[in-house]
């Protein structure tokens, strides 16, 4: 796994994905800050971690009276766990990947400095709600410019290249265990309980921002009479599609299925139509997370 993807030095592509880095590092960083640093909640991650620390040395430093700073936690756990990624793993974390987790550790010590450490709001579990919203949305901003965002998924990549686990589950266990060493640093059950929900809001968020919000359905369509339905979606609905020669599983016969992708709103057009001249055709509606192409969203504007 050594690829890497490279943009043309101040292309039109290298300045949109540092952008979507530079935002979306600030609005990670704002997420901690605002609501999840000040409530010691401890979502996985090096951030997670550095939030342990932060409590737990309060008090300890002159320098640093409120704990050593989270960011500066974080950024002194990247660092070495980077130079190992590419040591076991091949050079798969590029300049991008360094720059996305510099830049959120000096944005989460900088806001910190700036706004202290009490939580916008004093409601926990709103918190953890609004929290993992910012910090999913910020990450997944970062994923889109094809960097990684370090930490704990570099230690979850390493196991999984030893063990051939599956790396969605470790990613899991890894976050898990940094949240359960937030309920032993701080004895309070609470603190993992709003951990979960922030991992959880967190990834559901991330995969809204890479992929979109979209209604968009997909339709496979097996009907006797795929000649009327064909041409009512293309004439009528002004969709184009597939089709596709299947043979029946039970019956063995011969059938047309057609493939398309439509609107909401289309597809109660092409169900009520599809409903009169065939109440016997087979029809399967599949969410639909992101159509590209001609009719849809641009394959060019994609980066």
């Amino acid at each position: 796994m050594t690829y890497i993807t490279k943009e043309k030095l101040f292309s039109k592509d290298w300045f949109k994905a540092y952008a979507l880095i530079l935002v979306g590092s600030f609005i990670l960083a704002a997420g901690f800050v605002l609501f999840i640093d000040p409530h010691r909640i401890a979502p996985g991650g090096v951030y997670g971690i550095g939030i342990i620390v932060h409590y737990l040395t309060k008090g300890l430093f002159s320098w640093a009276p409120d704990g050593f700073p989270i960011g500066t936690v974080g950024l002194l756990l990247n660092i070495p766990l980077t130079i190992i990624g590419i040591r076991v793993l091949g050079p798969m974390f590029g300049v991008k990947t360094v720059v996305g987790f510099v830049l959120t550790s000096v944005f989460i010590d900088g806001l910190h400095l700036w706004l202290g450490y009490d939580p916008l709001v004093d409601d926990v579990l709103l918190s953890s709600i609004f929290g993992g919203v910012l910090i999913g949305f910020g990450l997944g901003l970062i994923f889109k410019s094809k960097a990684t965002s370090g930490g704990s998924d570099i230690i979850a990549m390493v196991i999984a290249k030893y063990t051939k686990l599956p790396l969605g589950q470790l990613m899991i266990y890894v976050d898990s265990t940094i949240v359960l060493l937030a309920l032993v640093a701080f004895q309070d059950w609470k603190i993992p309980l709003y951990s979960w929900v922030v991992i959880y809001v967190t990834g559901k968020v991330i995969d809204m921002t890479i992929q979109g919000v979209s209604y968009d359905k997909a339709l496979f369509i097996i009907s006797d009479k795929y000649e009327e339905v064909k041409n009512k979606i293309i004439n009528d609905v002004e969709r184009g599609g597939t089709v596709i020669n299947v043979q029946g599983m039970y019956t063995g016969a011969d059938k047309k299925m057609i493939f398309t992708n439509v609107s909401r709103r289309e597809v109660h057009m092409i169900k009520d139509y599809i409903r009169e001249i065939d109440p016997n055709a087979f029809i399967t509606v599949i969410d639909a997370n992101e159509i590209l192409g001609s009719g849809f969203k641009p394959l060019a504007e994609t980066l």
